[in-house]
């Protein structure tokens, strides 16, 4: 952790940053991203990850109120996609060059959804997380591509159940507020996002020697100090476990028939600020990621040109990946955001230096490291892997 930065009220300072102190922190933050990427081998470099999207299921135990992923039963033709819809989509990310299979999915949704427990106890599976490793492991065998899992808060037991068949994981800390699980807080009425499970649950992660992704949102209701504060913390739980390999840093963008559709935007500049204080607190080794397509505003023509703007500024902060960006699917969790084009999200990274790499769904310092992958899924790791440890020439990619 930055000595520098490593307070509360230190933090609460930079993140009101404006005008030339704004620029000042910026400065400050790309020079520790240019330390992280040399400390890491790759000077020079900024990554993503070319992956497909699979929404095993939008159901979900929780009411979040800025989401539209999850839905409720009659909405959806099934309540999980069958393991022959997870592999098509897997199969057709093979076919453009992916390497990682998202799973993206509602927290534990047997918990309040009928329907959710009568499908899986048709199939024989005892849970969400059981199913999740079918899939995990069908696309594995079948493909030859990453699993990267993100079904919510996890038991060690769970862990260690996934392990095998996935060498990455995430969960969104989102925020350590409690003031958001209250009444009238963005996360009222989803027990999953108690700030305490969470952290809990992310520090079974590092326990179990799982790479891990999570990171925070910006603008859900959230304080400065609340954002400090959840910072500091996926701080103090990389340097204690050596487990997150990427924070991200997201702005809120409402949507639609959402309970918080009328709230505005996170304000970007208050947005650009949290990823540069995320880039000065976190340990060099963890990566630092903004997504994409959450930049510039939707709209007509000037829209490439105020997303480029906005990318390019999340370079000036430090960011040295994108996550993941997927020419198949579309972001199921913001489905009115495009992913941008792979053409012009170079173009962004080159005007401010830099070169776009591929990577893998697991970092280059976790690849071939015994400790950290699995015997059983590093072969499908190393399939994929360049000497570098990133995503090896095109040639190899999709070939199964």
């Amino acid at each position: 952790m930055a000595d520098h930065v490593a307070d509360a009220d230190t933090l609460v300072d930079l993140l009101s940053a404006r005008g030339p102190r704004l620029d000042d922190l910026l400065a400050r933050a790309a020079a520790r991203r240019d330390d992280h990427l040399a400390e890491q081998g790759r000077p020079g470099v900024v990554t993503y990850s070319p992956k497909v999207f699979v929404p095993l299921t939008r159901l979900c135990r929780d009411r979040c109120h800025y989401c539209t992923f999850a839905t409720v039963p009659g909405r959806l033709p099934a309540a999980f996609l069958e393991l022959d819809e997870v592999l098509d989509i897997a199969r057709d990310g093979a076919a453009q060059g992916c390497t990682e299979v998202l799973f993206t999915l509602g927290d534990r949704p047997e918990a309040r959804w009928r329907a959710a427990r009568e499908w899986l106890d048709a199939r024989g599976y005892v849970s969400t997380i059981d199913y999740v490793r079918a899939g995990a492991q069908a696309v594995l065998t079948e493909t030859g591509l990453l699993p990267h899992l993100n079904p919510g808060v996890m038991s060690p037991e769970e862990l260690a159940a996934l392990r095998p068949v996935a060498p990455s994981m995430g969960m969104m800390l989102e925020s350590t507020s409690s003031l958001l699980i209250a009444p009238g807080g963005a996360h009222f009425g989803s027990p999953d996002k108690d700030p305490a499970v969470r952290l809990r649950a992310l520090a079974d992660a590092g326990r179990a020697r799982v790479p891990f992704t999570s990171g925070i949102l910006v603008g859900i209701g959230e304080t400065r100090r609340d954002r400090a504060e959840s910072l500091l913390a996926l701080a103090r739980l990389a340097e204690e476990h050596g487990h997150l390999q990427e924070v991200i840093v997201q702005n809120f963008r409402a949507k639609p028939d959402t309970a918080m559709r009328g709230e505005p935007d996170a304000e970007f500049d208050e947005f650009v600020a949290a990823v540069a204080v995320a880039r000065l607190l976190m340990p060099l080794g963890v990566s630092v990621q903004a997504p994409p397509n959450l930049a510039g505003e939707l709209g007509d023509g000037a829209t490439a040109h105020s997303a480029h703007d906005d990318q390019a500024l999340l370079l000036r902060a430090g960011i040295d990946d994108w996550g993941g960006v997927s020419p198949v699917t579309p972001d199921h969790v913001n489905p009115e955001r495009p992913w941008p084009g792979l053409d012009d999200l170079a173009a962004v990274t080159a005007g401010a230096g830099f070169a776009l790499r591929p990577r893998l769904t697991v970092y280059p310092r976790y690849v071939g490291d015994p400790d950290w992958i699995d015997p059983a899924v590093a072969p499908a790791v190393e399939a994929l892997a360049g000497a570098d440890g990133l995503v090896a020439s095109r040639d190899r990619v999709g070939a199964r």
